[in-house]
């Protein structure tokens, strides 16, 4: 069964950084849009960040000019840089691969 495994996150303080990356057996990667979500404790689950097969992506105003969404198709990974993170990024980032089910998340905490 394909899987999602998402790993990067943690505890950083305001204004600092973490690279999240998520790995899948997926077949056919290079030609899947890929995204990052995430969902805040009573929140609904939001779209973070896409990245299309021909490298476009696409952000949530929210995160913009402080996140980095990127892939590498040899090695089925996708990639969130974060950086200048702030409180409102604590959350649980999930991975998205079409008809793929979600993993487990990676947790993303930001302290004041």
């Amino acid at each position: 069964q394909v899987q999602l495994v998402e790993s990067g996150g943690g505890l950083v303080q305001s204004g600092g950084s973490l690279r999240l990356s998520c790995a899948t057996s997926k077949s056919s990667f290079s030609v899947q849009t890929m995204a990052w979500y995430r969902q805040a404790p009573g929140k609904q689950r939001e779209l973070v960040a896409s990245v299309r097969s021909d490298g476009a992506t696409d952000y949530a105003d929210s995160v913009k000019g402080r996140f980095t969404i990127s892939r590498d198709n040899a090695k089925k990974m996708v990639y969130l840089q974060m950086n200048s993170l702030k409180p409102d990024d604590t959350a649980v980032y999930y991975c998205s691969v079409p008809f793929v089910p979600w993993g487990q998340g990676t947790q993303v905490t930001v302290s004041s």
